[in-house]
Formats: C-alpha cells, structure tokens, sequence
C-alpha cells in the first residue's frame, strides 16, 4: 500500500460514507487507500454509521475502532473531529486528495482554504456555485479526459447531472435536441426535517419529507448547459421530493430536431448503455425505484417508458441511484485523475 494514492474524506455523511464502502467493494482499494476521515461527529457513531446503513445495509467487511482511529478489514483509518479545514493537518498526514462530502462549501474562496491548509488537491461531491469557483467540473464518461496534473480544485458535478447528461448528449448528437424539460423525482435528503420545523428557509424544506411529495428548487438546468453548451437557454428544470429513502428519477421532455421513433430512440440508448458499461444501463423490464438500489451506474434508462407524441416530442424516465451511483463516480474520478497528477 505504500505507492498507493493517499485519500483524506472530509465530511462523512450520505456520500462520504458511500465513498468508502464503494472503494471496499472495488477492486480499487488496492491501489487507492483512505488515510483519514475528518467528520465532527464522535468516533464510536463514525464506526456505528459505517457498519450499519438503513439503505445500503450491513458493511460487508470488518469495522473496529482504535486510538482516534477506524479500522476497515485491518486498514488504518485516523480521524479527526475538526469544523474548519483549517484545523487539519493534512499536509502532515501526507493526503494526495481530499474528497470534501460536507456540502458545506461551494466557493472559490472557500475551497482555496482547504489548499492553504496544506490539501494538494480536492475533489468536491457538489458543483461550484460557478464554473469559475473549481478548476474543473467532470461528469465521468463525458469529460473526464480533462482532467489534468494542473488542477487541484475538481468538481463532480450532482448526481442529476452525472445521470442526465450521458444520455442527452447522445439524443443531441443522433437527433438534434430544440428544448429539454427535466423534472427531478428526488428522495428526501438530510436537509428536509422528519415532522414539521424551523428547519430551513425555504419553508417548503419546513415541511416533513416522510408525508408530502415537496417541490424544491434545483440547479440542473445550469449544470446541463455547463457540459452541453450547444443547448444554453433551451433547458429547463425542476425537482419535487419524494418519500423515499433512496433512488431518484428524471422525466425528460425533450423536443428533437428531427424526425424520430420510440424503438430509434431506445435502439440509439440500449447501444449506449453497451457501450459504456457501468455508467449507462437499459432495461424494460416492469421496474419500482427499490429495483436500482445500490446500482453503481450513473443512469438506467427505463426503455418502457419511452413515448412518441407526434415525430419530435419524446418523453423517457431514467432511473438513478443518487447515493451509490454518484460515490462510484467519485472513485472513478479519484482514480482517473490520480493517474494525471502522480
């Protein structure tokens, strides 16, 4: 393990959390290596947390805790408990990349103070509030091979974005696209109280998540536009959460360009999903959201779902694991992107 890329989780939540057990499940974690996990919470629920999960069920392997420390099937995990990048040593722990899972920054001015604090590089589990706030946002499969040994601020876009644009960037090219409507069917998430309270300002997000499907808002028309140029101005977007622990979908409408039919539309997206295995995936079967729980692609399109309204109107539903499906496509950009800078 000593010539393996050394790998700091700063937040270890939803993601964070999934961002280990993915690498535990992959042959990777033999050439990548989590050294440290900084997470304020105390260590005994760090270790509680990481061996049973709700969703994704009991850890497959060993979990114990030592002197500030996790250890995972015998690695050595530090830990620490600070609220600010500032107070980590990472320079000292000797971390090549730190995944930041806090959601708690999405600014240039922010991120820089992880590179201050002596962070070499960070790859960030959400999109810059700008283009301009990281050096580089990935969607994997699309723009990966961007990714470079000058960057050291990367984002990996949201995980509506990693599962919408594989497949609108091939509508485009086989077809033309006019204008895209995408609403997000999205499981809660940890800023949505259980009952109702002051729990946010945006008093939709007061309301309990468990008993209402609740209307939010959503950045992913922006984050389409930022991959897919050619489409600016012609992408609109919204999401409404869903009482559901895990998986979310897309209904796309979008109006082509020209001329297309539902078994075109699903022969172009099932040669997709052959051809990119384990980012895009097909079926037709009679599927429920449970069926894509702990699915690691970033999209399965539901082929049975496909509709025709006259010959440009095309409606599809895309399925997608939003906890599992993203942190595997944060390993991959871990991966590839060690590759570039070492």
């Amino acid at each position: 393990m000593s010539s393996s890329l050394r790998i700091a989780i700063n937040g270890y939540g939803r993601i964070g959390r999934c961002f280990l057990r993915a690498l535990y499940e992959s042959p990777l974690k033999n050439t990548l290596q989590i050294v440290s996990i900084n997470e304020p919470a105390d260590l005994a629920t760090i270790a509680y947390l990481s061996r049973f999960d709700s969703t994704h069920g009991v850890f497959p392997g060993k979990i114990e805790t030592g002197a500030d420390c996790l250890i995972v099937d015998g690695r050595k995990i530090g830990v620490t408990h600070a609220c600010v990048p500032e107070e980590v040593d990472w320079k000292g722990i000797g971390v090549d990349l730190v995944i930041e899972c806090s959601g708690c920054y999405t600014q240039r001015q922010d991120f820089d103070r992880f590179l201050e604090a002596g962070c070499e590089r960070l790859l960030i589990s959400q999109p810059g509030r700008s283009a301009q706030d990281v050096d580089l946002t990935v969607v994997y499969g699309i723009n990966h091979g961007e990714l470079g040994g000058d960057q050291r601020i990367v984002s990996n876009a949201s995980c509506t974005t990693n599962a919408v644009v594989p497949v609108l960037d091939q509508l485009h090219r086989a077809f033309g696209i006019g204008h895209v409507f995408l609403t997000t069917l999205h499981s809660v998430m940890n800023d949505q109280p259980l009952i109702d309270g002051y729990h946010h300002s945006d008093l939709r997000r007061t309301r309990s998540a468990m008993q209402s499907m609740i209307p939010v808002g959503t950045g992913l028309a922006q984050g389409v536009e930022r991959f897919l140029p050619q489409l600016a101005g012609r992408v609109q977007a919204k999401a409404i959460r869903v009482p559901i622990l895990n998986v979310s979908a897309i209904d796309v409408v979008v109006e082509l360009a020209c001329d297309a039919t539902a078994r075109e539309i699903n022969l172009l997206l099932s040669e997709a999903a052959a051809a990119q295995p384990g980012l895009i995936a097909y079926s037709v079967d009679p599927h429920a959201s449970i069926d894509f729980s702990h699915n690691p692609h970033s999209v399965i399109v539901d082929g049975s779902q496909t509709r025709i309204n006259g010959p440009r109107f095309a409606n599809l539903l895309l399925w997608f694991d939003n906890e599992w499906g993203y942190a595997n496509r944060m390993l991959d950009v871990a991966n590839y992107w060690s590759k570039r800078f070492r």
